[in-house]
């Protein structure tokens, strides 16, 4: 079970599902952030700051906010600090609050990647008030890392180049990042003068995580390979790697 080590406990919003959604008067919350893009990529051992906003309307205009509850899979859950709200007008408020999140000391699990939700209470200065346990929803993944290598380098157009690399995800269990397989990763190629990357080929990850694949040199240019990463795993690039062709 996930734990909430550095996190608030869990007190008037630790209640029966069926309880925890209700409101009064015409207080409503309009938008959920978390993390920015609703993307927390969590590595295997790094200590990880999440940041929920919650943007919320009354025509009195927001008091204050409880404390969020983020809560996912295989009983996973944390709890913020108390928010701070800010005004954006007379009616409607964004209210911001923080959890670190610490792999060696909150135990979690890897079945805990997915979808996660944020539950929020939300008060009006006229003493409305709106409870949703399903204000906003975000992907709790596990960090991803991704590794390119081409070689020869230099070498002649024409001539074989081979490209290697290496994709691995966090595991929270062990903490240590292990190899991912079965996945389809691209190889890009940007020409030293271009401004962007073209996908070259798809290939596969093998039982390790590996990559490797050959192209033919033709130009000056960066090789990198890119995972767009998945509901449990988080989005990555490679760094690039640059092949001077002769």
């Amino acid at each position: 079970m996930a734990t909430v080590s550095g996190a608030l406990a869990l007190s008037a919003l630790a209640v029966p599902a069926a309880q925890a959604n209700g409101s009064y008067g015409d207080t409503t919350i309009t938008k959920v952030v978390v993390d920015g893009d609703n993307k927390v990529p969590v590595g295997a051992s790094s200590p990880k700051t999440i940041t929920v906003s919650v943007t919320a309307r009354d025509n009195s205009g927001i008091a204050s906010a409880e404390e969020f509850w983020l809560y996912g899979p295989d009983y996973g859950n944390f709890s913020t600090g108390r928010p701070t709200c800010k005004a954006a007008s007379s009616t409607t408020s964004t209210c911001t609050a923080s959890v670190l999140v610490a792999p060696k000391v909150d135990y979690l699990s890897n079945a805990s990647a997915g979808t996660w939700y944020v539950e929020a209470w939300v008060d009006a200065k006229d003493h409305d008030y709106v409870w949703k346990q399903k204000a906003g929803s975000f992907r709790f993944q596990r960090a991803s890392q991704l590794t390119v290598n081409a070689t020869p380098e230099p070498v002649k157009k024409g001539r074989t180049i081979t490209v290697t690399g290496k994709l691995t995800r966090a595991n929270w269990e062990t903490l240590r990042n292990g190899g991912y397989s079965g996945q389809s990763v691209k190889l890009q190629f940007r020409k030293k003068t271009a401004k962007s990357y073209t996908t070259i080929r798809t290939i596969k990850t093998n039982s390790k995580g590996e990559l490797k694949t050959t192209v033919k040199a033709s130009a000056d240019g960066y090789f990198r390979y890119s995972y767009v990463g998945n509901s449990i795993t988080a989005a990555v690039n490679s760094a690039a790697d640059f092949i001077d062709v002769k």
